[in-house]
Formats: C-alpha cells, sequence, structure tokens
C-alpha cells in the first residue's frame, strides 16, 4: 500500500445521496461523494452537489478547498460565507446553519471526526 495517494476522481466509486427532506429548504441537491480515505476517525476525499439549500449541523472538524461552482455557507447568526474556486477554509465542530449551492460545486474534503 502507497503512503501517497492521490486526491482524485478517477477509480474511486462514488456515492450518491441527498440530504435529509427534513433538513432541505429549497431545490433538490444531489451529493456525490468520493471517499479515498475512510479510517480511525479521519475521512477525506471529494464531494460534489447540486443547488439547493439545506441546514448543516457540524459535529467534527472539515478541512475544504473548493475546485469550482460557488456556495453560500450562513452561520446561526445569519453571517454569510460566499465560497468560489480557490477557496480554502475549515469548520469547527458545533458550527450550525445553512449550506447553499448556487452554482454545482465540487470541493476536496478532510474530516476528522
Amino acid at each position: 500500500m502507497s503512503l501517497i495517494v492521490e486526491v482524485t476522481r478517477d477509480g474511486t466509486p462514488a456515492e450518491v445521496t441527498r440530504p435529509d427532506p427534513s433538513r432541505v429548504i429549497f431545490g433538490d441537491p444531489v451529493h456525490t461523494t468520493w471517499n479515498i480515505e475512510d479510517r480511525d476517525g479521519l475521512y477525506c476525499g471529494l464531494w460534489q452537489s447540486t443547488p439547493g439549500k439545506w441546514t448543516v449541523n457540524f459535529t467534527e472538524w472539515e478541512y475544504v478547498r473548493i475546485h469550482s461552482g460557488h456556495s453560500i455557507v450562513t452561520d446561526a447568526d445569519g453571517t454569510e460565507t460566499h465560497l468560489r474556486a480557490g477557496d480554502s477554509f475549515f469548520l469547527r465542530p458545533g458550527f450550525q446553519g445553512t449550506w447553499e449551492v448556487v452554482e454545482t460545486t465540487l470541493k476536496d474534503y478532510v474530516i476528522l471526526a
């Protein structure tokens, strides 16, 4: 097993899901996830979503780098953060708010649960 792993969709099976309908505010967002690493509470890979808006409640740390698209993450106080290609950020456990995909968004993620 190599200790260097490329983050790519090539050769990685895709998992297609939708947010729980009770969390969807509008739209019909479809999430496609390419999980590359899943062990010992560490998850990383690529995630893509089509437009829509839903509520989020983070219980883990997540680092994100946006490859393409436009999303708006809004915290419980109403502060909006616009995310576009090249942006990177992390969400701390306890973050609550909404995630809105304005244009289909592709991101890298690293989650520590």
